[in-house]
C-alpha cells in the first residue's frame, strides 16, 4: 500500500553537495548562487532560491571563514540576564546589529570564564566582541589586549575605567550629584545609603557622586550619611531594601532621605517604611536608580535615575561598527552618557 504524503519522510539536506544534487545543478553553480557571485542566469538563481524555500536548506555559516569570507558576526558577553536593564541593553544592541546585517553570539560570563568565551568567539571568527555589564577589570583588560592582538574590534558597555578599553558608559557619578542636589534642595541634610557599599565600580562611582553632591552643599559623606548594608545579606533586593528600612527606623535619629542603589531596593524600603506606619515622602524621601516601569506603579511613584539605555546602546553600536575591519586605535574611545533624573512622588520636603 503506497504511503500518503503525510507519511512520506522528509529528507533533511545537510550539505551543499546534497542540495546541489537535489536541485540538479553542479555544486560550484549552487555555491556561486549562495555567495552572490555575478555571471549567472536569472533562471538559475531563481531555481536555487525556490529550492531553498521548498527544502529549508541553510548554507553552513561555519564554513565561511575557512574560505576567507566575512562572518558578519559579533560576540556579546553579558554579566547577567537577571535584571531588566541588562536585558534591555542586550535586546537593543542585538536589534541595532541585526539592522546592520550582523548576527550575534551571546554568552553570559561566569566568574573567570571570559578567556574561554573569548577564545571560542575567536575560533568562530567573530568580527567584534562586546562586553555588557560590570566585570573583574584586570580579567577583561587581558581579554581586550588579546582581541587587539587578533585585530578584532571591541567595546565595553557600562563598565568605565578598564585600561585600554573602548567604552560607552552612563555617568553614574553625575547621576548621584543631581540626586543629592535635588534632595538638598528639598531641605534634606541627612541621608541613608542603601546598597552603595558594594565593591563594584558602578556602586563606588555612585558613592563618589554622593560625596561630590554633599560637598557642593557644604556637607560630607562621613558626617551626613549612614550605611547599614553590613547588617543584612543582599540575597533579594526587595527584601534587602525592606530590611534596611527597618534598621534605619531603629536608629535614634534616622536620616530623612534614603538613596538606593537601584529601584528594587528603593521600593523594598518604601514598603518597609509603610508597613511600619510611615508615609513617603512626608516622613522619608526615597530615591532609586534605573527608572524601571515598576517605579511608575508604586504608591507613591518613585523618583529615580534613567540610564538612557537607548542613547547609550546607539552610541555603542555606532562606535563598534565604525571599528570593524579597521586597525585597532592607539588610544581607546571613551564616551560618557549623561543621566536623566526623573522626579516623581517619593521625594518631598524634609520633615521638621
Amino acid at each position: 500500500m503506497p504511503r500518503s504524503p503525510a507519511q512520506t519522510p522528509v529528507r533533511v539536506i545537510r550539505s551543499t553537495t546534497d542540495f546541489a544534487r537535489h536541485v540538479g545543478l553542479a555544486r560550484t553553480t549552487v555555491s556561486r548562487v549562495l555567495n552572490g557571485q555575478p555571471g549567472l542566469k536569472q533562471k538559475t538563481i531563481d531555481r536555487v532560491h525556490r529550492a531553498i524555500a521548498e527544502t529549508g536548506f541553510t548554507p553552513n555559516a561555519y564554513a565561511l571563514h575557512l574560505k576567507g569570507k566575512r562572518t558578519a558576526t559579533v560576540g556579546i558577553c553579558v554579566e547577567t540576564l537577571m535584571t531588566p536593564p541588562a536585558v534591555l541593553k542586550l535586546a537593543t544592541l542585538q536589534r541595532l546589529l541585526r539592522e546592520a546585517d550582523y548576527t550575534s553570539l551571546i554568552e553570559v560570563l561566569a566568574p573567570d570564564g571570559s578567556q574561554r568565551v573569548v577564545r571560542h568567539f575567536l575560533s568562530m571568527r567573530v568580527e567584534a566582541v562586546v562586553f555588557i555589564g560590570h566585570f573583574a577589570e584586570a580579567e577583561i583588560a587581558q581579554r581586550i589586549e588579546e582581541l587587539k592582538r587578533h585585530g578584532i574590534a571591541h567595546l565595553v558597555i557600562d563598565h568605565a575605567g578598564i585600561p585600554g578599553a573602548n567604552t560607552v558608559a552612563l555617568d553614574r557619578r553625575r547621576a548621584m550629584v543631581e540626586t543629592i542636589a535635588h534632595l538638598v534642595g528639598l531641605g534634606h541634610r541627612s541621608f541613608g545609603l542603601l546598597g552603595l557599599s558594594s565593591p563594584l565600580r558602578s556602586a563606588q562611582d555612585r558613592r563618589a557622586g554622593v560625596a561630590d553632591g554633599l560637598a557642593a552643599a557644604g556637607l560630607s559623606l562621613a558626617h551626613d550619611t549612614l550605611s547599614l548594608d553590613h547588617l543584612h545579606p543582599r540575597h533579594q533586593d526587595f527584601a534587602f531594601g525592606r530590611a534596611l528600612a527597618a534598621s534605619f527606623l531603629a536608629q535614634a535619629h534616622p536620616p530623612t532621605a534614603l538613596v538606593a542603589l537601584n529601584d528594587e531596593i528603593a521600593i523594598g524600603a518604601i514598603n518597609g517604611l509603610q508597613q511600619a506606619g510611615h508615609r513617603v515622602p512626608e516622613h522619608f524621601s526615597v530615591s532609586g536608580f534605573n527608572n524601571q516601569d515598576l517605579g511608575r506603579m508604586t504608591v507613591p511613584t518613585l523618583t529615580t535615575v534613567d540610564q538612557q539605555i537607548e542613547r547609550t546602546v546607539e552610541a555603542a553600536a555606532a562606535i563598534l561598527l565604525a571599528q570593524i575591519g579597521r586597525p585597532p586605535r592607539g588610544r581607546p574611545i571613551v564616551r560618557s552618557v549623561q543621566p536623566l533624573l526623573v522626579v516623581r512622588e517619593s521625594t518631598g520636603p524634609a520633615r521638621a
